[in-house]
């Protein structure tokens, strides 16, 4: 078991339900179920991780196999119960991650307290079990919790399997501990992805109910205005169709030309809500590295920007932001903007080799067009990209240099 195996872009995430384990927040939000055995089986089901957790129980065949090998007979038999009894709290953990936080702890105390119950059954056997009780902590501890917990418990139990010459259980811990890290890292993935759906579809709430106010806004001043020109200007005219036809005529006139402008008006407001702008995504950039624990520095007020910088920074800070919060692992991110240049910065792990560069290339490329430069700064430190317009890049130079990407 890796990281690699936790999702799947097919079949959908895998261990999905076990991220409420490492985030709190998530399992609160997740319905109320009972105990009751057939809902557990179905929350297992639902967690999708069964299928992954069952083959490991093969590896309880060992301390079965030496018990009744060292000492065959009634003290065999209990233990050979109690490792069923735990094989089966292990491939249920599964389920029970998609329980509230005091119900995980109880099951782990559970399974906790039946191998130290067996240490008197079975004796140094129980090392075998090292990895069952690594994947155990980071399927139901928080990750705050298990990562510690984990490794201090695999490195001394690999000390002691060491020291009593027990190497078949050295290597059990060190593979319960790789397994045990991609499982979490794979959990940790999972909740990333829920806090990003979250905050998406709460940003797409707020996105609504602005965009609504703002065309209220714009169609009243465009419209109010000029229906109430439109109207004075039909009821002079009635007034003067007999008295004075030519000056009616210049009334006429004068509706048509307004209602075509506020036509164009119209159609330009109604455009207006398919284009990216950079207020709009700065003000998303706030609420969705917020979502993921990222301390984000933004501009509280943008200076005056035209149409086509508004538009093409906010495809800057777009992308900028989605490679943080994908790739960077960051605690804090800035962004700043100018009149003539958007930076986004982070103190991240930088842009891994092969993740990240195909949206920036097309970054790179739309500021390219539009007569600007891209530049990426990615190291170990953290990554910044600035897309730069100015008076010296108003309009692409043929042959210029860019950066590769």
């Amino acid at each position: 078991m890796t990281a690699m195996d936790t999702t799947d872009e097919t079949s959908g995430p895998r261990w999905a339900g076990m991220a409420q384990a490492a985030d709190p927040a998530i399992a609160e939000d997740a319905p109320a179920r009972s105990l009751h055995p057939a809902e557990i089986h179905r929350a297992a089901v639902e967690s999708g991780a069964v299928p992954f957790s069952l083959p490991p129980t093969v590896f309880l065949l060992l301390p079965i196999v030496f018990a009744w090998i060292q000492a065959p007979g009634i003290g065999a038999a209990v233990a050979t119960g109690m490792l069923l009894v735990y094989g089966v709290l292990f491939v249920y953990a599964s389920g029970i991650a998609l329980y509230p936080q005091p119900v995980r702890l109880v099951w782990f105390a559970l399974m906790t307290a039946l191998v130290l119950a067996l240490i008197p059954v079975i004796g140094e056997n129980v090392l075998f079990m090292v990895m069952f009780q690594a994947m155990t902590h980071v399927i139901l501890l928080p990750w705050r919790w298990a990562v510690p917990t984990m490794v201090v418990m695999c490195v001394a139990v690999a000390g002691i399997a060491a020291w009593l010459g027990v190497y078949f259980a050295v290597m059990l811990a060190v593979m319960g501990l790789a397994m045990s890290w991609g499982i979490g890292h794979g959990i940790q993935q999972q909740v990333l992805q829920e806090k990003l759906d979250a905050a998406e579809r709460r940003n797409a709430a707020l996105a609504v109910a602005a965009e609504r106010e703002r065309i209220g806004r714009d169609l009243h001043d465009i419209l109010g205005h000029s229906l109430t020109s439109a109207t004075v200007s039909a009821q002079l005219a009635q007034r003067l169709l007999d008295t004075d036809p030519a000056a009616a005529h210049e009334q006429l006139a004068h509706i048509e030309s307004t209602l075509r402008q506020s036509l164009a008006d119209v159609r330009a407001t109604a455009s207006g809500m398919q284009t990216v702008r950079a207020a709009t995504e700065i003000a998303s950039a706030r609420s969705v590295l917020a979502a993921v624990g990222i301390d984000a520095q933004v501009p509280s007020a943008l200076p005056t920007l035209d149409d086509q910088r508004a538009e093409l920074f906010g495809y800057v800070v777009r992308e900028a932001v989605t490679n943080i919060v994908r790739h960077a692992r960051a605690e804090h991110a800035r962004i700043t903007i100018s009149e003539d240049e958007v930076s986004i910065s982070d103190d991240g792990v930088g842009i891994p080799e092969g993740t990240g560069r195909t949206g920036l290339r097309g970054l790179e490329q739309r500021v390219a067009d539009a007569g600007g430069a891209l530049a990426v700064e990615s190291s170990p430190a953290g990554t910044t990209v600035t897309a730069t317009m100015g008076p010296a890049l108003a309009s692409p130079r043929p042959g210029s240099p860019k950066e590769t990407l």
